[in-house]
């Protein structure tokens, strides 16, 4: 069985972003066409379709490093800031867009809160987990990349059984 462990990442990326943009069920926030991805952009995405992308890119980082949380996932989205004369420094990426994606994800089903017990008895949340719907999405898109590449390329077939 292929799964998302299988198939180049850019390509499994841009075939979700595909299918979440056809879908229709996730919109773009309205502020998305201003907004810079994070402190160490000086301007924003050139990409018309970039949000599909980046809930993508965040539907696949769960599915691979699950359960995390906003503040990992801003980290995987940093880079490091131009402060002129002075060192580099590695700064988080926008927050608020992969909290706007993760709600968006989690209206679809594909995404939920993992929570523990904490100290007192009360929850707390851990961060977000792939559901079975959002890990069958992805294999079942990731089966179809892998159908393409191996259509493209005969040598990979012995990959595939």
């Amino acid at each position: 069985m292929v799964t998302a462990y299988d198939v180049p990442p850019d390509r499994l990326i841009n075939e979700v972003a595909r299918k979440l943009k056809e879908e229709g069920k996730i919109k773009p926030p309205e502020w998305s066409k201003w907004v810079t991805t994070g402190v160490h952009k000086e301007r924003g995405p050139e990409q018309e379709d970039w949000w599909y992308v980046r809930v993508a890119s965040v539907l696949r980082k769960i599915y691979v490093y699950g359960p995390i949380g906003t503040s990992r996932l801003a980290a995987h989205y940093g880079g490091k800031e131009d402060r002129g004369s002075k060192r580099y420094k590695a700064r988080k990426g926008s927050r608020a867009i992969l909290r706007h994606a993760l709600q968006q994800l989690e209206e679809l089903g594909y995404v939920e809160k993992m929570k523990k017990i904490g100290k007192n008895n009360k929850e707390i949340v851990v961060g977000r987990v792939i559901t079975s719907k959002g890990r069958s999405f992805l294999d079942n898109t990731a089966k179809e990349v892998m159908d393409t590449l191996v259509k493209d390329r005969e040598e990979l077939i012995k990959y595939v059984k």
